[in-house]
């Protein structure tokens, strides 16, 4: 079930990939603010396109969640930066620099050490509300900074909506693996359970989020800080209340350290190596530059 669940993260990985290419390059052309930035958003097949990938992705993730642990399936997720800069350079038509792509690299083989030097244990897909309390209470703390950064003009307010978005996203996975196991009991579960409402307006916040980040700066500002911080959320919240476990011993907790540290610094330097491409008119925001005159403009295919 291992292998499953690896070969399914990878494949939510690559279609959240396709799909925040294809949802960055609208919201970043549109100039409307708030509910307005919505409304114009649903008017673009493009949108559409990438939104719809992006919810297949997350079934796919469900899947791998039902079969692996938070701690394998969400790290796995974060090579969906190796799909999504490039695709996103690519789509508007710019090179991915070496050194981006460098930290993309460094990020992705960070994260394979702490999967084989963590060798995580599964643990419970349920736990009661009051596990829940203290990492939720973190969560929000987390939560109001990613807030305040985002009052931020400019990448910062990119940024800011970035930390809002991991957090959210982190919530909904470590969620999603609670709610899954409860369908299996049968719709009353699932229809009595408070983590099932609890997803909806998390998962809920999480989009909005999102297309707001996409919306006020390039795609390397805020994807990278966003595709971390979900696992890191989700791995925490794995620990913390569904009682997974790292078995690591001796040197392997060494490996685990310095992985977590690369993964910190190479975030920081994706996303301030964000490229700034032309403003929409929008405040602080900047959009992605349009394909050339005449040149093909096609969907790329799907998800974040």
């Amino acid at each position: 079930m291992t292998w499953l669940a690896v070969a399914l993260s990878l494949l939510a990985a690559l279609l959240f990939a396709i799909a925040a290419v294809a949802q960055q390059h609208e919201a970043a052309a549109t100039e409307d603010h708030g509910a307005r930035l919505f409304l114009a958003l649903v008017k673009s097949p493009r949108w559409w396109a990438g939104t719809v990938t992006d919810n297949l992705g997350y079934l796919v993730q469900a899947a791998a969640l039902g079969v692996g642990s938070l701690l394998l399936v969400q790290p796995l997720l974060v090579t969906m930066l190796l799909f999504a800069l490039p695709l996103g350079a690519r789509y508007a038509g710019r090179r991915v620099t070496r050194a981006a792509l460098g930290w993309a690299i460094a990020l992705t083989l960070a994260l394979a050490v702490f999967l084989i030097a963590g060798n995580a244990d599964a643990g419970v897909d349920n736990a009661p509300f009051r596990d829940w309390v203290v990492s939720l209470g973190v969560c929000s703390a987390a939560l109001g900074v990613g807030l305040v950064t985002a009052l931020r003009p400019g990448r910062r307010r990119a940024l800011g909506l970035a930390i809002v978005t991991g957090v959210l996203f982190g919530l909904v996975s470590a969620l999603t693996k609670t709610v899954t196991d409860q369908l299996a009991n049968g719709v009353g579960s699932l229809l009595s359970s408070w983590e099932t409402y609890v997803l909806i307006a998390v998962g809920i916040g999480g989009f909005v989020a999102q297309q707001t980040a996409f919306q006020a700066g390039s795609l390397e500002i805020s994807f990278p800080a966003a595709t971390v911080l979900e696992p890191v959320t989700a791995a925490v919240l794995g620990l913390a209340v569904l009682q997974e476990r790292i078995r690591a011993e001796g040197a392997e907790w060494v490996l685990i350290a310095i992985s977590a540290l690369v993964m910190v610094v190479a975030t920081t330097a994706l996303a301030r190596a964000g490229v700034p491409t032309p403003t929409t008119g929008t405040a602080g925001g900047t959009a992605a530059p349009s394909p050339p005159t005449g040149a093909a403009r096609r969907s790329p295919g799907s998800p974040s």
